[in-house]
């Protein structure tokens, strides 16, 4: 398989992995939003949360495929980048639904966009498991 390729297959199985890590996301958040009737900000703090867990999983193990390097100096790279990630979409989120006044669902799907695309992606592939 040649570098294009490689490229193409790590960005669909990123994707893949990350519309996985989204829908787990999304599922608690509006689970504690709507059931449990929790601060949708807190909400999508915890789903944050968990959609970065399996995120973090299937990036190491099946994605980028660097199970061979050490867990914990991956695990501190993630952490960071995972925190800013936490951070952006929080603020993001509420910029969007208080200042805008976009509905919350609304307003995650376009925010979980953005950064997925714009950050997320290149902080996994060249900073934390290149």
């Amino acid at each position: 398989m040649n570098e294009k390729q490689r490229v193409l297959t790590t960005f669909y199985r990123y994707h893949m992995a990350a519309l996985l890590a989204t829908a787990l996301d999304f599922f608690v958040l509006v689970m504690l939003t709507e059931v449990l009737h929790l601060w949708y900000l807190f909400s999508a703090f915890i789903g944050a949360l968990t959609g970065g867990i399996v995120a973090f999983i299937l990036g190491r193990n099946w994605i980028f495929m660097k199970h061979h390097g050490k867990i914990s100096f991956q695990a501190i790279k993630y952490l960071m980048s995972w925190g800013v990630s936490i951070l952006l979409n929080t603020m993001g989120l509420y910029f969007v639904v208080e200042q805008l006044g976009y509905q919350y669902i609304i307003s995650k799907v376009i925010v979980a966009i953005v950064i997925g695309v714009g950050f997320n992606f290149f902080t996994h592939k060249y900073f934390i498991f290149r």
